[in-house]
């Protein structure tokens, strides 16, 4: 039996004593828009307990309240719908993990986007466009035996594939001894919206080594300007500055680059983990 409820919200109860509502008192006591609750309902994130087959009106348990009240504050976090069903239908331990993975790609987001309205302040006030705490070193790289794997890559796919590679490579490279100096990433070409590269992940290995079963050539000996970046500043556009803050001291100091650019990784450090104010790679360019 119907009961109009203190504060003028329609309910009743079901045989389990579970409190019904209607989708506007529903609305109501979680904060969501009738709008909202049916677009979730579309969804499958908030199915109604039930649905009048006659005129199709929708009626909530009031211990759904709970659901839609986690959804409305994950919405808050601007979180993707996606990652909210995942969320509900693995709570506890997971969820969280999930909430988790998502705020670290936020801050690393914001971070990047801060360090980018500084690097643009400076830029717009008449200083240099380069990073202010950075500066390019020159250093001489010896001749070296690396594997390779080399390949045209659409700018959304290559962070999923350089990460594959360079797992791969990596433990390619203990058949022969394991890595002999840091892991590096060619870039012979831009990769964009409109350029795939190509891209080159190079693990450098013995250069008596005989590796018959990977691919392998030789780098040759050079010198080479860089400058360390931190995780911050890793993801585009950021890094792009990165690129030509090198670009422009090799000018400034009369020098020609002899090769492309490449990101040299640092011994040790996980991209994947590291702390946004960590080192995690050099942007370089080999130069005469």
């Amino acid at each position: 039996m119907s009961i109009r409820a203190r504060g003028g919200s329609d309910r009743s109860a079901d045989r389990s004593g579970d409190e019904l509502l209607t989708i506007g008192a529903f609305a109501r006591r979680s904060g969501l828009s009738m709008r909202a609750l049916r677009l979730y309902d579309r969804c499958g994130l908030l199915k109604p307990a039930d649905v009048d087959p006659n005129n199709g009106y929708r009626r909530y348990h009031s211990s759904q309240l709970f659901t839609a009240r986690l959804i409305e504050m994950l919405r808050w976090l601007d979180m993707p719908l996606t990652d909210i069903a995942e969320i509900l239908s693995t709570p506890g331990e997971h969820g969280a993990d999930i909430l988790q993975t998502y705020w670290d790609g936020v801050e690393r987001r914001i971070a990047g986007q801060r360090e980018l309205v500084n690097l643009l302040r400076t830029s717009l006030l008449g200083g240099k466009s380069s990073f202010a705490r950075d500066q390019v070193h020159v250093r001489h790289v010896a001749d070296q035996l690396v594997l390779t794997e080399r390949s045209r890559v659409p700018r959304e796919e290559l962070e999923g594939w350089a990460n594959e590679v360079k797992q791969r490579l990596t433990s390619t490279a203990w058949a022969y001894g394991g890595p002999s100096a840091e892991l590096f990433i060619v870039y012979h070409g831009p990769v964009t919206k409109n350029s795939d590269g190509p891209v080159e992940v190079c693990v450098p290995i013995h250069p008596a080594a005989a590796a018959h079963d990977a691919a392998t050539r030789r780098e040759p000996a050079h010198r080479e300007a860089y400058t360390t970046i931190t995780k911050a500043q890793f993801d585009l556009p950021l890094i792009l500055s990165a690129y030509e803050a090198v670009q422009r001291w090799i000018n400034d100091h009369g020098l020609t680059r002899t090769g492309p650019g490449r990101e040299v990784y640092i011994p040790g450090v996980d991209i994947n983990t590291a702390h946004l104010d960590d080192q995690v790679c050099d942007v370089a360019y080999p130069i005469e």
